[in-house]
Protein backbone atom coordinates (compact mmCIF):
# COMPACT_ATOMS: atom_id res chain seq x y z
CA UNK A 1 0.00 0.00 0.00
CA UNK A 2 2.98 2.57 1.00
CA UNK A 3 4.53 1.43 -2.39
CA UNK A 4 1.17 2.75 -4.46
CA UNK A 5 0.52 5.78 -2.13
CA UNK A 6 4.75 6.90 -3.24
CA UNK A 7 3.83 6.28 -6.67
CA UNK A 8 1.08 8.47 -6.85
CA UNK A 9 2.67 11.29 -4.55
CA UNK A 10 5.66 10.85 -7.14
CA UNK A 11 3.22 11.37 -10.11
CA UNK A 12 1.51 13.63 -8.58
CA UNK A 13 5.06 15.87 -8.10
CA UNK A 14 6.44 14.83 -11.95
CA UNK A 15 3.30 17.06 -12.90
CA UNK A 16 1.48 14.05 -14.47
CA UNK A 17 -2.28 14.58 -13.94
CA UNK A 18 -3.66 12.07 -11.39
CA UNK A 19 -7.22 10.31 -12.03
CA UNK A 20 -10.41 11.41 -9.53
CA UNK A 21 -9.75 7.35 -8.42
CA UNK A 22 -6.22 8.01 -7.51
CA UNK A 23 -7.09 11.78 -5.89
CA UNK A 24 -9.83 9.56 -3.66
CA UNK A 25 -7.25 6.61 -2.77
CA UNK A 26 -4.88 9.48 -1.50
CA UNK A 27 -7.75 10.90 0.39
CA UNK A 28 -8.61 7.69 2.05
CA UNK A 29 -5.06 6.10 2.43
CA UNK A 30 -2.76 8.94 2.69
CA UNK A 31 -1.41 10.63 6.02
CA UNK A 32 -2.17 14.05 6.10
CA UNK A 33 1.68 14.83 7.25
CA UNK A 34 2.47 12.93 3.88
CA UNK A 35 -0.22 14.79 2.05
CA UNK A 36 1.26 18.15 3.16
CA UNK A 37 4.78 18.10 2.38
CA UNK A 38 4.11 17.01 -0.89
CA UNK A 39 1.73 19.71 -1.35
CA UNK A 40 4.11 21.89 0.09
CA UNK A 41 6.82 20.55 -1.97
CA UNK A 42 4.26 21.09 -5.31
CA UNK A 43 3.84 24.59 -4.24
CA UNK A 44 7.59 25.52 -4.55
CA UNK A 45 7.91 23.77 -8.01
CA UNK A 46 4.65 26.44 -9.18
CA UNK A 47 5.50 28.95 -6.74
CA UNK A 48 8.82 29.03 -5.34
CA UNK A 49 10.13 31.03 -2.49
CA UNK A 50 8.55 32.35 0.69
CA UNK A 51 5.74 35.04 -0.17
CA UNK A 52 1.79 34.79 0.45
CA UNK A 53 -0.37 36.85 -1.31
CA UNK A 54 -3.06 38.91 0.00
CA UNK A 55 -5.93 41.49 -1.13
CA UNK A 56 -8.15 44.18 -0.16
CA UNK A 57 -11.60 44.10 -1.82
CA UNK A 58 -15.16 44.53 -0.86
CA UNK A 59 -18.24 41.88 -1.26
CA UNK A 60 -21.01 43.91 -2.95
CA UNK A 61 -24.11 42.33 -3.69
CA UNK A 62 -26.17 44.01 -6.54
CA UNK A 63 -29.32 42.79 -4.94
CA UNK A 64 -30.70 40.18 -2.90
CA UNK A 65 -33.19 38.83 -4.81
CA UNK A 66 -32.23 35.65 -6.64
CA UNK A 67 -34.36 32.92 -8.20
CA UNK A 68 -31.61 30.06 -8.07
CA UNK A 69 -33.34 28.30 -4.76
CA UNK A 70 -29.83 27.45 -3.56
CA UNK A 71 -30.54 25.77 -0.01
CA UNK A 72 -27.58 26.77 1.52
CA UNK A 73 -27.84 30.60 1.06
CA UNK A 74 -30.02 32.63 3.91
CA UNK A 75 -28.85 35.91 2.05
CA UNK A 76 -31.14 35.74 -0.95
CA UNK A 77 -34.33 36.96 -1.72
CA UNK A 78 -37.65 35.82 -3.96
CA UNK A 79 -39.23 38.36 -5.98
CA UNK A 80 -41.60 40.40 -4.22
CA UNK A 81 -40.33 39.43 -0.28
CA UNK A 82 -39.97 41.89 1.96
CA UNK A 83 -36.69 43.43 2.03
CA UNK A 84 -35.42 43.04 -1.17
CA UNK A 85 -33.17 45.54 -2.91
CA UNK A 86 -30.73 46.80 -5.61
CA UNK A 87 -28.23 48.89 -5.15
CA UNK A 88 -27.60 51.59 -5.90
CA UNK A 89 -25.00 54.10 -8.00
CA UNK A 90 -25.24 56.36 -4.91
CA UNK A 91 -24.57 53.11 -2.44
CA UNK A 92 -21.93 51.84 -4.81
CA UNK A 93 -20.04 55.03 -4.40
CA UNK A 94 -19.80 55.71 -1.04
CA UNK A 95 -18.98 51.51 -0.37
CA UNK A 96 -16.33 52.25 -2.86
CA UNK A 97 -14.49 54.85 -1.62
CA UNK A 98 -14.22 53.46 1.33
CA UNK A 99 -12.62 50.60 -0.18
CA UNK A 100 -10.40 53.23 -2.12
CA UNK A 101 -9.89 54.63 1.89
CA UNK A 102 -8.08 51.37 2.88
CA UNK A 103 -6.03 51.39 -0.05
CA UNK A 104 -8.26 48.59 -2.03
CA UNK A 105 -9.09 48.90 -5.81
CA UNK A 106 -11.24 45.98 -6.26
CA UNK A 107 -14.79 44.93 -5.45
CA UNK A 108 -16.06 41.41 -6.00
CA UNK A 109 -19.43 41.95 -7.72
CA UNK A 110 -21.85 39.55 -7.20
CA UNK A 111 -25.41 39.22 -8.81
CA UNK A 112 -27.78 36.59 -8.33
CA UNK A 113 -30.15 35.61 -10.21
CA UNK A 114 -32.82 38.50 -10.88
CA UNK A 115 -35.58 37.90 -13.02
CA UNK A 116 -36.07 41.75 -14.02
CA UNK A 117 -31.87 42.30 -14.61
CA UNK A 118 -30.91 42.00 -18.08
CA UNK A 119 -27.72 42.60 -19.82
CA UNK A 120 -28.61 46.16 -20.19
CA UNK A 121 -27.98 46.64 -16.60
CA UNK A 122 -25.20 45.32 -15.88
CA UNK A 123 -23.36 47.01 -18.82
CA UNK A 124 -24.50 50.30 -17.63
CA UNK A 125 -23.65 49.75 -14.24
CA UNK A 126 -20.47 48.60 -14.87
CA UNK A 127 -19.51 51.41 -17.26
CA UNK A 128 -20.94 53.87 -14.21
CA UNK A 129 -18.26 52.55 -11.88
CA UNK A 130 -14.83 52.43 -14.42
CA UNK A 131 -16.40 55.97 -15.60
CA UNK A 132 -16.48 57.02 -11.70
CA UNK A 133 -13.66 55.02 -10.41
CA UNK A 134 -11.17 54.76 -13.29
CA UNK A 135 -8.74 52.37 -11.18
CA UNK A 136 -11.09 49.90 -10.11
CA UNK A 137 -10.99 46.50 -10.89
CA UNK A 138 -14.16 44.75 -11.43
CA UNK A 139 -14.36 40.95 -10.15
CA UNK A 140 -17.97 40.58 -11.39
CA UNK A 141 -20.62 38.37 -11.82
CA UNK A 142 -20.33 34.41 -12.53
CA UNK A 143 -20.82 31.53 -14.32
CA UNK A 144 -24.42 31.22 -13.10
CA UNK A 145 -24.84 34.92 -13.44
CA UNK A 146 -23.77 34.61 -17.16
CA UNK A 147 -25.98 31.49 -17.99
CA UNK A 148 -28.97 33.18 -16.58
CA UNK A 149 -28.41 36.51 -18.63
CA UNK A 150 -27.87 34.22 -21.60
CA UNK A 151 -31.19 32.78 -21.75
CA UNK A 152 -33.12 36.39 -21.11
CA UNK A 153 -31.03 37.88 -23.80
CA UNK A 154 -31.10 35.42 -25.67
CA UNK A 155 -27.41 35.60 -26.51
CA UNK A 156 -24.13 32.72 -26.43
CA UNK A 157 -21.72 32.64 -23.18
CA UNK A 158 -19.31 34.39 -25.04
CA UNK A 159 -21.65 37.70 -26.44
CA UNK A 160 -22.53 38.34 -23.29
CA UNK A 161 -18.93 38.15 -21.98
CA UNK A 162 -17.75 40.21 -24.51
CA UNK A 163 -19.95 42.77 -23.71
CA UNK A 164 -19.59 42.73 -20.30
CA UNK A 165 -15.99 42.86 -21.03
CA UNK A 166 -16.06 46.07 -22.90
CA UNK A 167 -18.41 47.53 -20.11
CA UNK A 168 -15.44 47.36 -17.65
CA UNK A 169 -15.61 43.36 -16.26
CA UNK A 170 -11.64 42.60 -15.97
CA UNK A 171 -11.87 39.03 -14.23
CA UNK A 172 -14.62 36.47 -13.70
CA UNK A 173 -14.97 34.95 -10.34
CA UNK A 174 -15.78 31.02 -10.12
CA UNK A 175 -18.53 31.94 -8.22
CA UNK A 176 -21.60 29.53 -8.16
CA UNK A 177 -19.37 26.28 -8.59
CA UNK A 178 -20.52 24.41 -5.35
CA UNK A 179 -19.40 20.96 -6.42
CA UNK A 180 -19.45 19.88 -9.69
CA UNK A 181 -21.82 16.62 -9.82
CA UNK A 182 -25.40 17.17 -11.56
CA UNK A 183 -26.37 15.06 -8.71
CA UNK A 184 -25.07 17.39 -5.83
CA UNK A 185 -26.15 20.65 -7.46
CA UNK A 186 -29.69 19.26 -8.02
CA UNK A 187 -29.77 18.54 -4.25
CA UNK A 188 -28.33 22.04 -2.99
CA UNK A 189 -28.83 24.85 -5.85
CA UNK A 190 -31.73 23.25 -8.58
CA UNK A 191 -32.03 26.53 -10.37
CA UNK A 192 -28.32 27.20 -11.32
CA UNK A 193 -27.03 25.75 -14.22
CA UNK A 194 -25.43 22.87 -14.82
CA UNK A 195 -22.17 21.20 -14.43
CA UNK A 196 -21.04 21.51 -18.16
CA UNK A 197 -22.62 24.60 -18.72
CA UNK A 198 -20.41 26.28 -15.85
CA UNK A 199 -17.31 24.62 -17.16
CA UNK A 200 -18.54 25.87 -20.71
CA UNK A 201 -18.58 29.14 -19.46
CA UNK A 202 -15.40 29.04 -18.15
CA UNK A 203 -14.26 27.64 -20.95
CA UNK A 204 -15.22 30.70 -23.80
CA UNK A 205 -13.59 32.69 -20.56
CA UNK A 206 -10.31 31.93 -21.40
CA UNK A 207 -10.89 32.23 -25.21
CA UNK A 208 -11.12 35.73 -24.67
CA UNK A 209 -8.57 35.53 -22.20
CA UNK A 210 -10.33 37.01 -19.26
CA UNK A 211 -9.05 36.02 -15.92
CA UNK A 212 -11.26 33.60 -13.83
CA UNK A 213 -10.65 31.93 -10.55
CA UNK A 214 -12.42 28.54 -9.68
CA UNK A 215 -13.92 27.40 -6.30
CA UNK A 216 -15.52 24.66 -4.58
CA UNK A 217 -17.81 24.88 -1.68
CA UNK A 218 -17.71 21.46 -0.03
CA UNK A 219 -18.27 19.08 3.53
CA UNK A 220 -21.99 18.95 2.38
CA UNK A 221 -24.18 16.24 0.36
CA UNK A 222 -21.05 15.30 -1.88
CA UNK A 223 -19.23 12.09 -1.85
CA UNK A 224 -15.09 12.04 -2.04
CA UNK A 225 -15.07 10.89 -5.40
CA UNK A 226 -17.49 13.84 -6.52
CA UNK A 227 -14.75 15.89 -4.99
CA UNK A 228 -12.32 14.98 -7.00
CA UNK A 229 -14.29 14.59 -10.33
CA UNK A 230 -14.98 18.54 -9.34
CA UNK A 231 -11.27 19.19 -9.78
CA UNK A 232 -10.46 16.97 -12.55
CA UNK A 233 -13.02 19.27 -14.41
CA UNK A 234 -11.74 22.45 -13.71
CA UNK A 235 -8.40 20.66 -14.81
CA UNK A 236 -9.59 19.61 -18.01
CA UNK A 237 -11.37 23.31 -18.61
CA UNK A 238 -7.60 24.97 -17.83
CA UNK A 239 -5.68 22.48 -19.81
CA UNK A 240 -7.73 23.60 -23.33
CA UNK A 241 -7.46 26.76 -22.77
CA UNK A 242 -5.06 29.01 -25.10
CA UNK A 243 -1.24 29.05 -24.42
CA UNK A 244 -1.03 32.99 -23.56
CA UNK A 245 -4.87 33.11 -21.66
CA UNK A 246 -4.70 33.75 -17.98
CA UNK A 247 -6.85 30.93 -17.57
CA UNK A 248 -7.81 29.94 -13.89
CA UNK A 249 -5.58 32.09 -12.25
CA UNK A 250 -6.42 30.74 -8.39
CA UNK A 251 -8.04 28.01 -6.97
CA UNK A 252 -9.92 28.43 -3.89
CA UNK A 253 -11.92 25.23 -1.85
CA UNK A 254 -13.95 26.60 1.20
CA UNK A 255 -16.70 24.64 3.22
CA UNK A 256 -20.28 24.82 3.66
CA UNK A 257 -21.30 26.78 6.20
CA UNK A 258 -24.53 25.35 7.76
CA UNK A 259 -26.17 27.94 10.37
CA UNK A 260 -29.80 28.14 9.46
CA UNK A 261 -30.18 26.81 5.96
CA UNK A 262 -32.27 25.00 4.24
CA UNK A 263 -29.94 22.00 3.89
CA UNK A 264 -29.35 21.90 7.80
CA UNK A 265 -32.74 23.06 8.96
CA UNK A 266 -35.22 21.01 6.70
CA UNK A 267 -32.43 17.91 4.86
CA UNK A 268 -30.49 17.79 8.19
CA UNK A 269 -27.68 17.66 6.11
CA UNK A 270 -25.00 19.55 8.18
CA UNK A 271 -21.42 20.96 7.66
CA UNK A 272 -18.86 18.72 9.27
CA UNK A 273 -15.75 19.25 8.19
CA UNK A 274 -12.57 19.38 10.56
CA UNK A 275 -9.52 21.13 10.58
CA UNK A 276 -7.55 18.10 9.41
CA UNK A 277 -10.00 17.06 6.65
CA UNK A 278 -9.71 20.69 5.07
CA UNK A 279 -5.73 20.99 5.04
CA UNK A 280 -5.80 17.54 3.59
CA UNK A 281 -8.55 18.92 0.70
CA UNK A 282 -6.43 21.52 -0.02
CA UNK A 283 -2.94 19.42 -0.10
CA UNK A 284 -4.65 17.31 -2.61
CA UNK A 285 -6.83 19.94 -4.63
CA UNK A 286 -2.79 21.14 -5.31
CA UNK A 287 -1.44 18.05 -6.22
CA UNK A 288 -4.85 16.91 -8.81
CA UNK A 289 -4.35 21.20 -10.20
CA UNK A 290 -0.60 21.10 -11.46
CA UNK A 291 -1.69 23.20 -14.05
CA UNK A 292 -3.60 26.00 -11.95
CA UNK A 293 -0.79 28.12 -10.28
CA UNK A 294 -2.05 29.37 -7.00
CA UNK A 295 -3.95 27.80 -4.39
CA UNK A 296 -5.68 30.05 -2.22
CA UNK A 297 -7.00 28.99 1.98
CA UNK A 298 -10.20 30.00 3.31
CA UNK A 299 -9.65 31.48 6.39
CA UNK A 300 -13.12 32.92 6.15
CA UNK A 301 -14.60 29.39 6.25
CA UNK A 302 -12.44 28.11 8.33
CA UNK A 303 -10.51 30.57 10.80
CA UNK A 304 -6.94 31.80 10.84
CA UNK A 305 -4.81 28.82 12.46
CA UNK A 306 -6.08 26.23 10.27
CA UNK A 307 -5.56 28.95 7.30
CA UNK A 308 -1.80 29.12 8.45
CA UNK A 309 -1.12 25.51 8.56
CA UNK A 310 -2.75 25.35 4.75
CA UNK A 311 0.45 27.76 4.02
CA UNK A 312 2.55 24.29 4.69
CA UNK A 313 -0.21 22.29 2.79
CA UNK A 314 0.05 24.14 -0.33
CA UNK A 315 -1.96 27.38 -0.20
CA UNK A 316 -0.01 30.25 -1.12
CA UNK A 317 -2.45 32.56 -0.79
CA UNK A 318 -4.64 34.09 2.39
CA UNK A 319 -7.27 35.95 0.13
CA UNK A 320 -9.08 38.97 1.18
CA UNK A 321 -9.34 41.22 3.72
CA UNK A 322 -12.96 41.12 2.42
CA UNK A 323 -14.04 45.15 4.05
CA UNK A 324 -17.75 43.65 3.15
CA UNK A 325 -19.54 40.18 3.24
CA UNK A 326 -22.88 38.88 3.50
CA UNK A 327 -23.64 35.70 1.41
CA UNK A 328 -21.10 33.04 3.69
CA UNK A 329 -21.30 35.55 7.01
CA UNK A 330 -25.23 34.92 7.26
CA UNK A 331 -24.77 31.12 7.36
CA UNK A 332 -22.21 30.99 9.75
CA UNK A 333 -18.46 32.54 9.04
CA UNK A 334 -17.78 34.96 11.91
CA UNK A 335 -14.17 35.45 11.35
CA UNK A 336 -12.79 38.67 10.97
CA UNK A 337 -9.43 40.33 10.03
CA UNK A 338 -7.84 43.84 9.33
CA UNK A 339 -5.34 44.34 6.81
CA UNK A 340 -2.68 44.51 9.53
CA UNK A 341 -4.54 40.96 11.11
CA UNK A 342 -3.90 39.28 7.88
CA UNK A 343 -0.33 40.14 7.46
CA UNK A 344 0.28 39.29 10.52
CA UNK A 345 -0.93 36.29 10.14
CA UNK A 346 1.48 35.29 6.79
CA UNK A 347 3.87 36.71 9.44
CA UNK A 348 3.52 34.77 12.31
CA UNK A 349 3.34 31.67 10.24
CA UNK A 350 6.63 32.24 9.08
CA UNK A 351 6.24 33.47 5.27
CA UNK A 352 6.43 37.20 3.83
CA UNK A 353 3.34 38.67 3.02
CA UNK A 354 2.63 40.12 -0.75
CA UNK A 355 0.14 42.48 -1.51
CA UNK A 356 -1.70 41.61 -5.05
CA UNK A 357 -4.46 42.06 -7.39
CA UNK A 358 -6.56 39.31 -9.31
CA UNK A 359 -4.38 38.30 -11.60
CA UNK A 360 -1.59 37.89 -8.96
CA UNK A 361 0.66 40.56 -10.12
CA UNK A 362 2.23 42.07 -6.53
CA UNK A 363 2.69 45.61 -5.18
CA UNK A 364 3.24 47.46 -2.26
CA UNK A 365 0.16 48.46 -0.37
CA UNK A 366 -0.77 51.75 0.53
CA UNK A 367 -3.62 53.80 2.36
Amino acid sequence: MEQCENHLLEKALSGEFLTAEEGEYLFNAEPLARLMAAAHSMRQKLVPGNEVGWIIDRNINITNVCISGCRFCNFSRKPGDPGTYITTQEEYDAKIAELFAMGGKQILLQGGMHPELGLDFYTTLFKHLKSKWPALQLHALGPPEIVHLSRMEGLTYREVLEELVRAGLDSLPGAGAEILSDRVRKLVSPGKCSTREWLDVMTEAHQLNLPTSATMMFGHAETIRERMEHLVGLREVQAIKPKDSWGFVTFVPWTFQDEGTFLKDKMGIRGNVTPSEYIKMLAISRLMLPNIRHIQASWLTVGPDTAQLCLYAGADDLGSVMIEENVVSSAGAHYRLSPEDLQNLILSAGFVPRYRNQKYETSKWTV
